[in-house]
């Protein structure tokens, strides 16, 4: 017995909604297919990308060290942050351990090769893993943060508090991506029903690029640090995921209801 197209479409929870995906590549595209499986219509819209940092020879250094054996732990607190290890062809000695920050920057670290170490248990911010971190190492260790031009220096400064030795090298830069006219036509007039706010870094281009969103669109933070850091650009957060993970956001969105008539998107 086969079973209905029609009825399982609509047995997804995400059926008739269009969904803005802040960021390209193959995150934006993983992305893009877990809200197809869920019935909804992705709209790939980079808002950001990743530049090399100002100081190549600073990052150069650095992971040469770290091949060297130099550091007692490399902590990573985004995801991008691997595509850099990776460029650079980067070595992590056996002795060297390897804290990522939450679910999605461990696995991106996994899929290349790299083993994690560390990830924090329930805080998935750069102040829960230097939390995690100083209470598994009482002891002074050489530990080398690798993180964003843009980043907060939460985790170094709590780390050095603490009395490790720290050296914190920008791996990237992140820069603003105008979005297509058609994409803020889609956004001003309510035919994009949710908009994924990933980062501090989306969160302030989607402020400055759609400065007319309509109230009934879905702004869905991916967890509480992220949640606050729209809030204080001025964006309106309807839903927050409760992990810093993309299947944590989707799941939020799809428990609310679609806020336009389903009629709206049929041919």
């Amino acid at each position: 017995m086969h079973e209905d197209p029609a009825r399982t479409e609509a047995a997804k929870p995400l059926t008739g909604w269009r969904v803005l995906v802040p960021r390209g590549g193959p995150w934006g595209d993983g992305v893009a297919a877990t809200l197809r499986s869920q019935g909804a219509v992705p709209v790939v819209a980079p808002l950001i990308n990743f530049a090399p940092t100002n100081d190549q020879a600073t990052l150069e250094q650095a992971l040469r060290d770290l091949a060297d054996g130099a550091f007692d732990w490399l902590t990573m607190t985004s995801a991008t942050t691997v595509d850099v290890l990776v460029a650079y062809r980067a070595e992590i000695p056996a002795r060297t351990k390897v804290a990522a920050v939450g679910e999605t920057t461990a696995a991106a670290l996994q899929a290349v090769g790299y083993r994690v170490d560390l990830v924090p248990d329930r805080d998935n911010s750069a102040a829960g893993m230097a939390a995690q971190l100083i209470g598994l190492e009482p002891e002074p260790r050489d530990i080398l943060t690798l993180r964003s031009e843009i980043a907060k220096p939460v985790l170094t400064s709590k780390l050095i508090e603490a009395g490790h030795r720290v050296r914190s090298v920008v791996a990237y830069r992140t820069v603003g991506v105008p979005v297509t006219e058609r994409i803020l036509r889609d956004v001003e007039n309510g035919r994009i029903n949710a908009i994924l706010v990933t980062s501090g870094s989306v969160a302030e281009q989607v402020h400055e690029q759609f400065p007319h969103i309509p109230d009934a669109t879905v702004i869905a933070a991916i967890g509480p640090r992220t949640a606050t850091d729209a809030r204080r650009v001025g964006l309106d957060v309807d839903v927050v995921a409760p992990r810093q993970t993309v299947d944590a956001l989707i799941e939020a969105v799809s428990h609310l209801v679609l806020p336009h008539a389903a009629d709206e998107f049929q041919p």
